[in-house]
């Protein structure tokens, strides 16, 4: 497993479970150089003073925080260090909620918390708790000099850290009703017979990434001069023609559970 990026404890009562913290994800996104139009040399990115106009090293960047137009406060990594938060080093839970109390758009970034040796009766003990009780656990912890809110749930063996958007981060509004518009008994009905019909388990081995697969498809034919093929893109449903749409869509998916 790759290196650890925050080590500390998850702390709930008096229990305290050393813990290290791994990344869960990687991102497979095809990655791109900018280049320059004219030679095709690529491109660099540098940090430019305005006003002494030389390109400034990594060593002398500092960070400032702008509190007025123009001013700033310094901030060193000392000043980081030092601050009286104790989510830099334990993850301590505030309370358990049920899973489905969280709704999904507040989920940021998953990681994967695996226990030192000291730590593994605990861990199970804490995964156990929470499984059997089928709840998650709400904490905060600081990473990259940002707090946190997260939560803290079991995935078979592994004990999953979820981070969290605040609430005044979430652009959404959550309390929204359902639009106003006249729907008869015979729509949804066909709607609800149409989910029905699709109805299934998710399996993540199902879904391939085909944004990023037809896109190599092309650098693939740029390299080797071939003439690249453009997907049909279906139009948009009308209005006068959804019951139709349903009603073909109910066929089609019989078909192809039949099938």
């Amino acid at each position: 497993m790759a290196r650890s990026i925050w080590n500390g404890v998850v702390s709930f009562g008096l229990v305290s479970i050393p813990v290290r913290l791994f990344p869960a994800t990687s991102s497979k996104d095809i990655a791109f150089n900018e280049l320059h139009s004219t030679c095709h040399s690529r491109l660099k990115r540098l940090r430019w003073c305005p006003v002494d106009k030389i390109e400034v090293p990594a060593d002398q960047v500092i960070k400032g925080y702008e509190y007025a137009k123009g001013q700033y406060v310094e901030l060193t990594d000392e000043d980081f260090e030092n601050l009286p938060i104790p989510s830099k080093h334990t993850v301590e839970v505030n309370t358990f909620v049920e899973t489905e109390e969280i709704d999904p758009v507040f989920y940021d970034t998953s990681y994967v918390l695996e226990p030192e040796e000291a730590g593994k009766k605990p861990y199970a003990l804490f995964m156990h708790a929470l499984n059997s009780k089928n709840m998650v656990a709400v904490a905060h912890i600081t990473i990259r000099k940002k707090e946190q809110l997260c939560v803290l749930r079991p995935e078979k063996g592994n004990l999953m850290l979820e981070t969290l958007f605040y609430e005044d981060e979430i652009r959404v509004d959550l309390d929204k009703k359902l639009p106003e518009v006249k729907i008869t008994a015979q729509e949804e009905k066909m709607a609800e017979a149409l989910v029905d019909l699709l109805a299934g388990h998710f399996d993540a081995k199902e879904y391939k990434d085909a944004y990023r697969e037809a896109l190599m498809q092309v650098i693939e034919s740029k390299l080797e001069g071939k003439q690249i093929i453009t997907a049909a893109t279906p139009e948009a449903t009308k209005m006068t023609d959804l019951m139709e749409a349903l009603r073909q869509s109910v066929e089609a998916a019989k078909k192809r559970r039949a099938s």
